[in-house]
C-alpha cells in the first residue's frame, strides 16, 4: 500500500497491508472492548471526545501537512478540515446525551418510552478527497452513541488513516475501540460478512457503493451512503452577481474541484449568461496553482494521475460534442497531477459535463431561458446531493428549493457540511443521513419499551 504525493509524484511510504488472518483478530479486539465501552455513561464519553478535539487542534499543522502530502489540497484547505473535525468532535461531544435520550410516548401503557442503544462495530469506507472530515464525521456520533469503529480508508491516505487511529488513543478511549483496517478494496467483503460487524458506511463512488449495499444487504446489515454528486448551482435573473459569481469559483475550485458537493452544473438564466461566463472565467483563470504546501497556492494537486486523466476525457469528449473552451481544459504544466482550472459553456445533454460528476476543477455552465427550465435541467440528473439558489427574490427562490431533488439547497450561499444540519442526498448519492441528530442515530437500535 503505498502512499504518493500526488503534486511530486515521490513515494511518501509503502505500507504493508493487514492479513486477513490479522483483520478477524482486529475486529475480535474490537468487539472485545465494546462490550464494556456500551456500558460508559455519556459525561465519560465527552470528556474524551472533547480531548480529541484538542489533541486536533494542538497538533493541526502536523497533520495538515500529511493530509496535504497523501491527497494533495493546499495546505490552507488541510487546516481548515483539521478544524472542522475537531468542531464536529465538541459538537457531538456537547449534544449525544440529549440527542439520544429516551423519548417518552403517551400510549394505553402505565409508562411508554424509546430508548436508543448502540448496534456495536460500525465499518466505515471511506475516501481520499477529505481524509480527516469524513472519519470523524462518522466516527464522533458512533463512539458517543456507545459503538465501536473499524476503517478501511482509501488507499492513497494510510498516513491520516493510522494518524485517526492515534488520536482517539491519546485521547484516553479504549485501545480497541477504533481501529484502522490497512486492506484494499478486495477485503472489504469479508469485513462486512464478519458477523461482529453490524452496520456499514460508505462515502465514495458509485460502483464501491453499490458493491457494499450488496453485500451488506445479504448480510441485512444497516448502510449509509453518501456516494457522487452534480449540485446544481442555478442563477436567476434577479441574483446578485458578484456575490454569486466570487461564491460559485469558491464552490467549485474548494479541494481542487474534488468535493461531492462542490458547485458543478451551473445553470444560468440568458439575461445573466454573458456577464456570468466573462467573470466566472476571469476569477478562475486568476487562481494561483503550485506547491499545495505553500500558504499562496489556491489550487493544489489532483489526488491521482489517473484521476486526472479520466478529468481530461470527460472535458475533450465534451468539447468534441459542441461545448465552448473558455479556459483551460488541460494539464498544467507541472510534474505533478496538476489540471488548470476549466470553464466549459454551452453544455448541453448528452455531454459527460452534462450527465457525469467532473471530478476536478471544471465549471461546466448551461445555459437555460428562464427559472422553470433551471428546474428541469436541474432535476435532470441521476444525482441529489446539494445544490444552490441564487436570487434577490427569497421566497421565490425557497419555493425553488423545494422543488429541486436533493438532499440539500442553500439559497445564496455555497453548498456546505455543518455538524448541526444533516447530510446526505436521493437518487444515486446515496441514501441515509450523516450529522445532526439524525445522523447519531443511523446507527443505533430505536427501541420501544412498554411498560403495563
Amino acid at each position: 500500500m503505498k502512499a504518493i504525493n500526488p503534486a511530486t509524484n515521490e513515494l511518501i511510504k509503502d505500507y504493508r497491508e493487514h492479513t486477513p488472518e490479522e483483520v478477524a483478530q482486529i475486529i475480535e479486539k474490537v468487539q472485545h472492548e465494546f462490550l464494556s465501552w456500551r456500558e460508559v455513561g455519556f459525561p465519560q464519553r465527552a470528556e474524551l471526545m472533547h480531548n480529541a478535539a484538542e489533541i486536533l487542534r494542538r497538533n493541526k499543522d502536523n497533520y495538515a501537512r500529511t493530509i496535504t502530502i497523501e491527497m494533495g489540497k493546499t495546505i490552507t484547505e488541510s487546516r481548515a478540515e483539521v478544524e472542522k473535525s475537531a468542531w464536529v468532535c465538541d459538537y457531538y461531544a456537547d449534544n449525544a446525551e440529549k440527542f439520544l435520550a429516551d423519548e417518552i410516548v403517551e400510549t394505553d401503557a402505565s409508562r411508554s418510552f424509546v430508548a436508543f442503544q448502540p448496534l456495536g462495530i460500525v465499518l466505515a469506507v471511506m475516501p481520499w478527497n477529505f481524509p480527516y472530515w469524513q472519519v470523524f464525521r462518522f466516527a464522533a456520533p458512533a463512539l458517543m452513541a456507545g459503538n465501536a469503529g473499524v476503517l478501511k480508508h482509501a488507499s492513497n491516505v494510510p498516513g491520516s488513516a493510522l494518524d485517526i487511529e492515534s488520536i482517539f488513543r491519546e485521547a484516553g478511549f479504549p485501545e480497541n475501540i477504533f481501529r484502522t483496517l490497512l486492506i484494499g478494496a478486495g477485503q472489504v467483503e469479508a469485513v462486512i460478512k464478519n458477523e461482529q460487524v453490524k452496520a456499514v458506511t460508505l462515502t465514495g463512488s458509485e460502483p464501491a457503493g453499490m458493491q457494499v449495499a450488496a453485500t451488506a444487504g445479504r448480510e441485512l446489515k444497516k448502510t449509509v451512503l453518501e456516494l457522487g454528486g452534480s449540485d446544481p448551482y442555478i442563477v436567476l435573473e434577479d441574483a446578485e452577481i458578484n456575490a454569486c459569481v466570487n461564491t460559485a469559483v469558491t464552490a467549485r475550485m474548494i479541494n481542487a474541484g474534488q468535493s461531492c458537493i462542490a458547485a458543478k452544473r451551473f445553470i444560468v438564466v440568458e439575461p445573466m449568461l454573458k456577464q456570468f461566463e466573462d467573470t466566472h472565467t476571469q476569477l478562475m483563470k486568476n487562481m494561483k496553482i503550485g506547491d499545495p504546501l505553500a500558504e499562496e497556492t489556491q489550487v493544489g494537486a489532483m489526488a491521482r494521475m489517473d484521476l486526472l486523466e479520466e478529468l481530461d476525457q470527460q472535458v475533450q469528449k465534451s468539447i468534441e460534442l459542441g461545448a465552448r473552451l473558455l479556459c483551460g481544459g488541460r494539464k498544467a504544466d507541472a510534474n505533478g497531477a496538476f489540471y488548470l482550472p476549466t470553464v466549459l459553456t454551452d453544455v448541453k445533454k448528452g455531454m459527460p459535463a452534462y450527465g457525469e460528476e467532473t471530478f476536478g476543477p471544471v465549471s461546466a455552465i448551461i445555459p437555460v431561458k428562464d427559472a422553470k427550465e433551471a428546474i428541469q435541467v436541474a432535476n435532470d440528473s441521476p444525482f441529489g446531493l446539494g445544490g444552490s439558489v441564487w436570487s434577490r427574490d427569497l421566497l421565490k427562490a425557497e419555493k425553488i428549493a423545494r422543488r429541486i431533488e436533493s438532499g440539500a439547497v442553500f439559497i445564496n450561499g455555497m453548498t456546505k457540511s455543518d455538524p448541526r444540519l444533516p447530510f446526505g442526498g436521493i437518487k444515486k448519492s446515496g441514501y441515509g443521513r450523516e450529522l445532526s441528530h439524525y445522523g447519531i442515530r443511523e446507527f443505533v437500535n430505536i427501541k420501544t419499551i412498554w411498560i403495563a
